[in-house]
């Protein structure tokens, strides 16, 4: 994450803010961020911040839904690694709303980008709920 942008480190405090049971102060600059956002790359990433800290799943689904709004306009590879996270955030978000042809499309989605996470535990992560999603919903 390039700190020297505004908007990214905003998104970091809030990261940081979210790991230290601040949740307040973590929507606090996740919308900030979204707020100063300049462009569709930082729009992208704030809008996958906001989707995080909302507890309702309609909520959870529109944020995450503009974050892909925002990663297709960006179009190139500064997001790729976004797109499977953002799936599976709409794939749960529509199990949580009943919804389980969307999830199933979203989980497929999510699958189609895997290949662009990193190694490591995020990226193992992500995989794990893909195809944990993947077969709960058949």
């Amino acid at each position: 994450m390039d700190l020297d942008n505004p908007v990214l480190r905003l998104c970091q405090d809030g990261m940081r803010a979210e790991a230290e049971g601040r949740p307040g102060e973590a929507r606090a600059l996740f919308l900030e961020a979204w707020e100063r956002r300049g462009d569709d790359y930082e729009g992208c990433v704030a809008a996958h911040y906001m989707a995080r800290v909302q507890e309702d799943p309609r909520e959870f689904l529109r944020w995450n839904r503009e974050a892909l709004r925002h990663a297709d306009a960006v179009g190139d590879e500064r997001v790729a690694a976004f797109y499977p996270s953002l799936h599976v955030g709409v794939a749960m978000a529509c199990e949580r709303l009943d919804d389980p042809d969307g999830a199933r499309a979203a989980f497929a989605r999510a699958a189609v980008h895997v290949g662009a996470l990193p190694a490591g535990e995020y990226g193992d992560q992500l995989r794990t709920a893909v195809a944990d999603g993947q077969r709960r919903l058949g």
